[in-house]
């Protein structure tokens, strides 16, 4: 198994649990996955589809990480804990991207045409993220856990919740370890609605004191 340097660059660079390089060459199954997807790239590419699969196969089974060969990823690819990634064939992915486990870059056709993501640059999707359809990821998208995204992203945004949705745009770039520093949609949205529920409650007591003290004559009528 060749391992291509800047995947294990990235590997050195985004996951703090790694001692060296020789811990990540023998141990770190992301980059495992990562360089047997390369290698069956390669062969799938060439026409050579079974020797291919073979491959994908066989990396399924020691990674628990499904990238088809046929999906087209760039450079510096990190897969942190590759157990439940899923890529399917048409999928396209460009350099730097981050995914966790769980991630799914899946279709809903059974067409043989393009029918996968197209994911830029910079790309984080965290744990559990779903996203599905021949739809597209800008550069420097970042997708929370456990989110759905159906629809195309604008580059530099922020994506949370089933459906997924946009609670951020034109964002900064940021730190792909800090899952922790997105928004809270439901609970913002849960605030918001309490405040307005709280306003409405005061105007209505405002309403019923006015009528009870406009006239104070009809009382006995």
């Amino acid at each position: 198994m060749r391992i291509d340097p800047d995947d294990l660059k990235a590997v050195m660079e985004r996951d703090p649990a790694i001692i060296d390089e020789d811990d990540a060459i023998r141990f770190h199954t992301g980059l495992h996955a990562v360089s047997m997807y390369r290698e069956s790239h390669g062969l799938w590419t060439r026409g050579e589809l079974k020797e291919a699969r073979a491959i994908n196969f066989r990396a399924h089974q020691l990674t628990g990480c499904d990238i088809h060969p046929g999906a087209r990823i760039g450079r510096r690819f990190f897969i942190d804990h590759a157990t439940g990634v899923v890529i399917g064939e048409t999928a396209v992915i460009g350099d730097d991207v981050t995914l966790y486990q769980g991630v799914t870059l899946g279709g809903v056709s059974a067409s043989k045409g393009k029918r996968h993501p197209t994911v830029g640059n910079g790309v984080v999707c965290g744990a559990n993220a779903t996203v599905l359809g021949n739809i597209t990821i800008g550069d420097g998208v970042r997708i929370g856990a456990g989110s759905v995204v159906l629809k195309d992203v604008p580059p530099h945004c922020t994506v949370v919740g089933v459906p997924g949705r946009i609670v951020r745009e034109g964002g900064t770039e940021k730190d792909p370890l800090k899952h922790d520093d997105l928004p809270d949609y439901v609970s913002e949205r849960i605030q918001q609605l309490e405040c307005e529920i709280e306003a409405l409650r005061k105007a209505v007591e405002a309403l019923q004191g006015s009528v009870g003290t406009a006239d104070p004559e009809r009382k006995g009528e």
